[in-house]
């Protein structure tokens, strides 16, 4: 009875281990790894967590992400930002905490939204961006800027090498920087 037991187990194993290598794919590495960006900056600390989709040959901004839409700001799971301090952002105050981040590419510029509702993922099952704009914290807009190189994976860093912190993002042969500091601010 024993060796009877040990023998289907064994089978449902393989059938398993079967089943989630070839028909669900789970060993292979994602399409759009997931990433985090980080800066501690004395004891400001920031954080975004994200999905890095790839360009793979394919027109990015106005083609595969539509201009004028919100955008889920890369790929799977919703993009996370995160402070410890209250932070200052184009004149406006975002509080300290954890927010999803949403953009809307346009062809001279983008909308940035903060938004404090946590989403488990980025789209829903007909693939429309979950952002509810109720929830925004902060919007802003900012200057697309192209450049001549191709960020073949979708890219989100933040940058401190002049002392003038801002949030970036590039893919593709697009860039948008987004200015930040402390609030209150102490030059």
């Amino acid at each position: 009875m024993l060796k009877r037991l040990l023998i289907l187990l064994s089978i449902i194993a393989i059938g398993l281990l079967v089943y989630c290598t070839f028909v669900e794919n789970i060993f292979s590495p994602r399409l759009s790894p997931k990433d985090t960006a980080k800066i501690t900056l004395n004891d400001l600390k920031l954080k975004v967590e994200y999905n890095r989709p790839s360009k793979r040959d394919r027109a990015i901004f106005g083609a595969l992400v539509p201009y004028n839409k919100v955008w889920r700001t890369g790929a799977n799971e919703a993009t996370t930002f995160e402070t410890n301090k209250d932070l200052m952002i184009d004149g406006m105050l975002l509080k300290k905490g954890k927010y999803t981040l949403w953009t809307v590419p346009m062809e001279q510029s983008w909308k940035v939204m903060f938004n404090t509702k946590q989403y488990e993922w980025g789209v829903n099952e007909k693939m429309q961006p979950m952002w509810d704009p109720n929830f925004d914290a902060i919007e802003i807009e900012v200057q697309k800027q192209n450049i001549e190189e191709t960020v073949e994976k979708f890219t989100i860093a933040f940058d401190n090498k002049t002392g003038n912190l801002k949030l970036t993002m590039a893919w593709d042969q697009t860039l948008i920087e987004i200015p930040m500091q402390t609030y209150p601010y102490n030059p």
